[in-house]
């Protein structure tokens, strides 16, 4: 049987104002919690008996309401949070809570980071490790990139006979290969003799080292730099190319185009869960997610790509487009909303315009992928897309133009490329 580890980090600052409200992995991206996608690919791997969340955040009311649902919504047991006590990196992470994972004597597990959205090609990843290398062999999940952005990941270097990684860098300095790593993972137990070797390594470093005056943790391991590089070339890691969809969600911009990414999904996986033009409803325009409980005019027009949450009002003649809409907003009468996301209990007043830019990548481009943004460039914020936190009031006749506003703000006037704090 099987056994998933699903990776939740810490909490990411490129995610405030949003991820004060919720710990950033139960973010709803395409109506549903991030790592709900995540948890309904592991639930359709025959055999696979149990997903493990592991993270540093603080178990909250959120996090263990998600965990009820999950367990109920999912035949696949979503037994329980493993609590860092440290950020202990990836592969520290799974090091440290190696006997939660192999209990039972899975004969493999996967490992997901949280903040990416896929299609997530498990099955395809079990097969490949069934056909390539021995039972025992390690499986990272590729995809192409770039050239340029191949920079801003980690570089795999295979041999195109077997898929063998010949040589693996994080985040390399000069073009080593387009290849990049997903963050998805197929382990076999083997890989906990690795990740022992290093962290023994770590301990006898630090004990040598009078410098580090008990900073440094022998047991924070990254398996990109720490596992995969000393792996790469020794017959043991391998990996699978996948050209199906595939992105990082690193920063609020990056939620609104897995969003679209996955409403896209939904034509195969959940077409229930897109709305359709009826009479008396809104005018639908492509993909969008309307929450059951929301209350929308039927002379609004939503979409494409957008994601309404539950209980939002949306009043007469209001425009939505490429837009995440939280739990208990409200839009008023004519309000326009563009490429923004706008947060929990938050008011759009009568014939506002709250817009963003959009941060897509380059659709000419087939391997390009959505570029980790900078805040500021030049001494400047950079245009991207329009974030509310919860509960802000932008008051009627304004524009809120690239900005970022924190939560529990009432502006009373418009905006353009601000933080307002």
């Amino acid at each position: 049987f099987l056994v998933a580890a699903l990776m939740l980090g810490g909490n990411s600052t490129r995610f405030r104002p949003l991820s004060f409200e919720v710990p950033k992995p139960l973010f709803p991206v395409a109506g549903v919690p991030m790592l709900q996608h995540h948890i309904e690919a592991c639930a359709q791997v025959p055999n696979m008996k149990e997903i493990l969340l592991v993270g540093f955040y603080q178990p909250n009311e959120e996090l263990n309401r998600f965990l009820l649902s999950a367990q109920q919504d999912f035949k696949v047991s979503v037994s329980r949070y493993l609590q860092e006590y440290a950020a202990l990196g990836t592969g520290g992470g799974i090091y440290h809570f190696r006997d939660q994972i192999l209990s039972g004597s899975p004969e493999a597990f996967v490992v997901m980071n949280a903040d990416v959205c896929s299609e997530f090609p498990l099955m395809d990843m079990l097969n490949f490790q069934k056909e390539h290398g021995d039972a025992h062999s390690f499986i990272i999940l590729g995809t192409a990139a770039n050239r340029k952005q191949s920079l801003n990941y980690g570089c795999i270097v295979e041999n195109e006979q077997t898929s063998e990684v010949l040589h693996y860098v994080e985040k390399p300095s000069t073009f080593v290969s387009d290849i990049i790593n997903c963050g998805i993972y197929l382990f076999t137990p083997d890989i906990f003799q690795h990740i022992g070797a290093v962290f023994q390594k770590n301990q006898q470093d630090l004990m040598l080292d009078e410098q580090s005056n008990g900073w440094q943790r022998a047991e924070a391991i990254r398996l990109e730099q720490d596992i995969f590089t000393a792996l790469a070339g020794q017959g043991k890691l391998y990996v699978y190319k996948t050209d199906r969809f595939w992105s990082q969600i690193k920063s609020a911009g990056s939620a609104i185009y897995a969003s679209r990414l996955y409403l896209n999904q939904y034509h195969k996986t959940h077409p229930e869960r897109l709305a359709a033009n009826k009479d008396g409803g809104p005018k639908i325009c492509g993909n969008v997610y309307i929450h059951p409980t929301a209350n929308i005019d039927p002379t609004a027009v939503l979409g494409p790509n957008v994601s309404i949450g539950t209980g939002v009002t949306i009043g007469a003649g209001v425009r939505v487009r490429e837009s995440i809409i939280l739990h208990g907003a409200t839009l008023q009468d004519h309000s326009c909303v563009l490429n923004s996301i706008v947060g929990w209990e938050s008011t759009i007043g009568k014939w506002a315009r709250v817009e963003g830019t959009p941060s897509d990548p380059n659709p000419n481009d087939p391997y390009s992928k959505i570029d980790s943004e900078t805040l500021f460039r030049d001494g400047k914020l950079t245009p991207s897309i329009t974030i509310l936190g919860c509960n802000v009031t932008i008051p009627s006749e304004v524009i809120i133009l690239n900005s970022i506003v924190l939560p529990h703000k009432d502006l009373n006037r418009s905006f353009k490329n601000q933080i307002i704090l």
